[in-house]
């Protein structure tokens, strides 16, 4: 019979990694006596990075005792085979807060319920890959070796609350539907060469938490989610000539670039929302690549982009380009895209922020103007500084009067100038949260939007606590520090810049949404991911490992090498930084 040999638990705490502090609940320590499992947690314990650890689903984690005794055979006698410093591998070393005798990940399968002591569990998902363990044993490859070897340890959720002490026996209650054990279900995720009819038993076991459930979802539809949110690959690789049909000026500040085929071919669609990444001569010569919304009408056979004039790049496309000339475009793309659906939809922008959601205006109008009554409900909120800065004031005016179910409300920040009147209505106020309070709006909108970082958060801030679901509030970001990793607290967030110390020599590496190129330099970076991070250019992570595809990056021209080698390459056209480096000039959608 198997048994609880010991009850861990532990608070979180800040711990100095890699020049950052992160926040993690991962060291675990013995209680000695009972300890009571709730609904959330055990008591006295807690979660440094409650995105990936902790809650209901995850209340519970649980690791055996005989493979803490492989890990410490596998990584050396003294623990220092993987990471250099002996490690003592006690009870809760692996941040388990159940270390049990039996149990094994390739018997217990999901959805199987034991009773320990008072209290009554049930298997909801494996462990999630993770770098705090490989930052817990100083052994940065654990967390892809605990799936290569089946052994990721599982969670539990508290059927009963109860109380629980090491020496407990452990007895299965009921055995999960379909019988696939925790091991088969981590390799299901994180391994290739995937068993269709697996997939389809695993989203069928109530017990496996939603995340997980999802994520079997996107393998069964086709994509694993790392072409963005449609699923669909990039309308061509790399970058194509595209010529300039238009320059046109919207504002004082912003002006639009009209692209088209140089064959008077129809461009492929592009979503609202998306965005194109455009490479021209930078001021030193080399190229450079910026990432601008569009704002044309989805389905419309030329590209529109709208720059603002605030640096050398686009003051190049603003007052340099001319109608004729070509310019080097990379395919649409961009997560940032109006979902379909039938109800209420906030857009909401600041400044130049307008151009992705004016896509998706048009699209709204599209398919939900022409008078009479009904439609989709649409707010348009928009502020400017004033009219002059304000774009696209009348074009956006004349699409919500043709929409029986939209509303108007434009805040110009600046007191109002009798020169130059507004087009359309006009409050002379700033959109803050009160104001936001006060408009009525409904609370099961879905809002989009994009304007300067402190105006999203606070927008966002706001549309929560009015009762909006955080999970309906999107957000466009370009060039600005993005929120970080959960459980990583940066020492600075400051703008995306060039690395510290002497360039690299080697092959140059651009993030594009970030407006930066650095080169290589393999003496000081491993991976593209600590290129990155030394840059502060926003990025997504997990495992640095390989394992988890949390970083799966959108490549828009260039080759890479992995070291090591992925558990499982990613799609064509990506490649995951964590683990990758560049074997030519490469060009990154970060």
């Amino acid at each position: 019979m198997a048994q609880l040999l010991s009850v861990n638990v532990g608070m979180p705490k800040d711990v100095s990694w890699h020049d950052r502090t992160v926040h993690t609940g991962i060291w675990k320590t013995p209680v000695d006596g009972p300890v009571t499992a709730r609904r959330l947690n055990l008591d006295g314990d807690g979660q440094g990075d409650l995105a990936g650890h902790g809650g209901e689903q995850r209340a519970v984690l649980v690791y055996q005792a005989e493979s803490i005794a492989y890990w410490r055979e596998q990584l050396g006698s003294d623990g220092s085979g993987a990471g250099g410093a002996a490690q003592d591998f006690g009870f809760g070393v692996f941040g388990e807060n159940f270390t049990v005798d039996g149990l094994p990940d390739d018997e217990v399968c999901i959805g199987d319920r034991y009773r320990i002591g008072q209290a009554e569990f049930e298997v909801t998902q494996p462990r999630v890959t993770c770098y705090r363990l490989g930052l817990r044993l100083d052994a940065p490859t654990l967390p892809a070796l605990l799936v290569e070897h089946g052994r990721p340890g599982f969670y539990l959720r508290v059927i009963t609350e109860g109380q629980v002490r090491a020496g407990d026996a452990i007895t299965r209650t009921r055995r999960g539907p379909h019988a696939l054990t925790v091991a088969r279900i981590d390799a299901l995720l994180y391994l290739p060469n995937r068993d269709r009819r697996l997939l389809e038993a695993a989203v069928d076991i109530p017990a496996l938490s939603p995340g997980w459930r999802q994520s079997f979802q996107d393998l069964l539809a086709g994509s694993t989610g790392t072409t963005g949110a449609t699923g669909a690959a990039p309308a061509w690789s790399g970058f194509r000539p595209l010529c300039v049909a238009a320059v046109v000026p919207e504002s004082s500040t912003i002006t639009s670039l009209h692209l088209a085929a140089p064959d008077r071919a129809a461009l492929p669609p592009a979503l609202p929302g998306q965005y194109l990444t455009v490479r021209v001569p930078g001021p030193d010569g080399a190229p450079a690549v910026r990432s601008y919304s569009l704002s044309s009408a989805p389905g419309s056979d030329r590209y529109r982009i709208s720059v603002k004039r605030e640096g050398a790049v686009s003051a190049f496309l603003s007052t340099r380009v001319r109608a004729g000339m070509s310019i080097e475009v990379a395919a649409p793309r961009g997560e940032f895209v109006l979902a379909p659906g039938t109800g209420p939809v906030l857009l909401i922008s600041a400044g130049v922020g307008v151009t992705p959601v004016l896509a998706m205006l048009h699209q709204l109008a599209a398919e939900h103007g022409g008078g009479g009554s009904g439609g989709r409900e649409v707010w348009w909120l928009h502020t400017a500084r004033d009219a002059a800065q304000q774009a696209f004031a009348r074009e956006a005016h004349a699409l919500l009067n043709g929409m029986p179910a939209a509303r108007e409300l434009v805040f110009h920040t600046a007191p109002a100038d009798p020169a130059e009147p507004s087009p359309v209505p006009v409050s002379h106020a700033r959109l803050t949260a009160r104001v936001l309070a006060e408009l009525g709006l409904p609370s099961g909108a879905s809002a989009y939007l994009c304007g300067p970082e402190r105006f999203m958060a606070d927008t966002t801030k706001a549309l929560v606590d009015l009762g909006l679901d955080a999970r309906r509030v999107h957000t466009e970001l370009f060039g600005t520090l993005a929120p970080v990793n959960p459980g990583m607290r940066p020492a600075a967030q400051v703008p995306p810049h060039p690395p510290a110390g002497e360039p690299g020599t080697g092959p140059l590496v651009t993030f594009a949404r970030s407006g930066l190129s650095a080169r290589w330099n393999p003496a000081t970076t491993t991976s593209l991911l600590e290129l990155a991070e030394a840059c502060d250019v926003p990025t997504r992570w997990s495992c640095r490992t390989g394992v988890c595809h949390t970083c799966v990056t959108e490549v828009l021209s260039g080759r890479s090498a992995y070291r090591p080698e992925p558990l499982e390459l990613p799609a064509t056209g990506t490649l995951l930084i964590c683990c990758s480096r560049p074997a030519s000039d490469l060009v990154l959608d970060l």
